[in-house]
């Protein structure tokens, strides 16, 4: 059985390395639009619906990423949304991620590993936090050898904050992010007893791209280890720092704003808007166009390394 960061590996070399973020809040959708549905939650299922029919059709990215965020702000009905949302993405073929960072202790954390890798909320790979102890990530790492599941752990986020605690000098040497990615290293050998053959880890990195020298040190650290790339487009990363990070074992980019607003910057989708004539289907081909321009723009960069 491939686990899942093995099928995620195999999708980015097939359909290119983009990541298409549904991380979908109410406001990304124009009013008019938004009006014609129930709610706003119903509009954003809508949306996300049109978005994942495109990209399944267009073959521009190798997986979603939903944050879960934006759906537990819009309440009940919200969550009912991520859950269609995360069945949409499963049954187009591509990997879905759920964006949740989940990181606690005991049985939080395996409360946690259960939410999210079965039941209403069942997803192929999820983000974890490491910074309560390294202990906290068992629960999902057992869903990784028992269910083929995944997990991309923190190791270098792309906020200006990560300086506050992830850049850290310890006292005995190295980072505190270096000691993370030691026992990211750890973990990801261990995993690959129980998959042996195949060519990446269900043991995944968060390594953001919003610096070149970090991205080129990160990459030659972890060869084995599939990134999730975050910072690539509205959080200012562009794709020549991307590509670095998409080397050696690779990586999926993600891209959210950039994509969910892309009709913002359609010259046809603003007359549209003037003339009161903007549709869903509208907005959600100004996202399809932009997410085939970041797959080009994300190989074109990768191809001049």
């Amino acid at each position: 059985m491939k686990h899942n960061m093995q099928v995620l590996q195999e999708l980015a070399a097939k359909n290119g390395p983009l990541c298409v973020g549904l991380d979908t809040d109410p406001s990304y959708i124009p009013e008019e639009v938004a009006s014609l549905y129930s709610s706003p939650a119903q509009a954003v299922l809508a949306y996300n619906k049109e978005i994942i029919q495109r990209v399944k059709s267009d073959q521009s990215a190798c997986c979603f990423k939903v944050q879960a965020a934006y759906y537990e702000a819009m309440g009940l009905e919200g969550m009912q949304v991520y859950s269609q949302t995360l069945r949409l993405v499963k049954d187009s073929g591509l990997i879905c991620i759920s964006d949740v960072k989940r990181g606690d202790i005991a049985a939080s954390a395996k409360a946690y590993a259960r939410a999210h890798f079965t039941g209403d909320f069942e997803t192929d790979i999820m983000t974890v936090n490491p910074y309560m102890g390294f202990e906290t990530l068992e629960p999902f790492t057992e869903y990784c050898k028992s269910k083929g599941k995944g997990v991309f752990v923190l190791l270098r986020t792309s906020n200006p904050g990560m300086n506050d605690l992830e850049n850290l000098e310890l006292k005995d040497g190295g980072r505190v992010l270096d000691r993370v990615g030691a026992e990211l290293n750890r973990l990801s050998q261990k995993m690959n007893e129980s998959y042996p053959g195949q060519t990446c880890s269900p043991i995944g990195a968060v390594v953001g791209c919003t610096e070149e020298e970090n991205a080129r040190v990160l990459r030659e650290t972890y060869p084995d280890i599939f990134f999730l790339i975050p910072g690539y487009g509205a959080q200012g990363g562009d794709a020549r720092i991307a590509a670095t990070l998409l080397l050696k074992a690779g990586g999926t980019v993600n891209s959210s704003r950039g994509i969910l607003c892309a009709w913002k910057k359609s010259e046809e989708c603003i007359k549209k808007q003037n003339e009161s004539k903007l549709t869903m289907k509208d907005i959600a081909d100004a996202a399809a166009i932009a997410s085939i321009n970041a797959k080009n723009d994300l190989l074109a960069a990768k191809a001049k390394l």
